[in-house]
């Protein structure tokens, strides 16, 4: 991806993290698939409160977060969504990057961005 091999790394971390969850799951087969996914909503929810907290709009707690921490918060809820892709598919690595050209090609234009109709986002 660039020259620190950032692609390489995100993949290897992703495949690593997707070994350990899969190793101290406590639920398996789809009950384990829903939960991952659930877990995106989690992570979410966090990105809210870091910028809630960044901005203060709790008169009750004031500003308890940084724009770091909503950062640190954005890159939970990456995290969690490859990982539950890779949940989802060993492919995800072809998935995703598939994916990210439909829709660069579709939002910025290119020969397939007039005949995508598979983008989905």
């Amino acid at each position: 991806m660039n020259e620190h091999g950032t692609s390489a790394d995100l993949w290897d971390s992703i495949g690593r993290l997707h070994a350990w969850l899969d190793a101290n799951r406590a639920h398996g087969g789809a009950d384990g698939l829903l939960l991952r996914v659930l877990k995106l909503s989690e992570e979410v929810g966090e990105v809210a409160e870091a910028v809630i907290g960044a901005t203060g709009q709790n008169p009750r707690k004031g500003t308890t977060h940084s724009w770091e921490d909503v950062q640190a918060e954005l890159c939970d809820v990456v995290i969690t969504a490859l990982v539950a892709l890779r949940t989802m598919t060993p492919d995800a690595r072809e998935v995703f990057t598939a994916h990210l050209e439909r829709v660069t090609a579709r939002s910025l234009g290119g020969p397939d961005a007039a005949t995508d109709a598979s983008g989905g986002s």
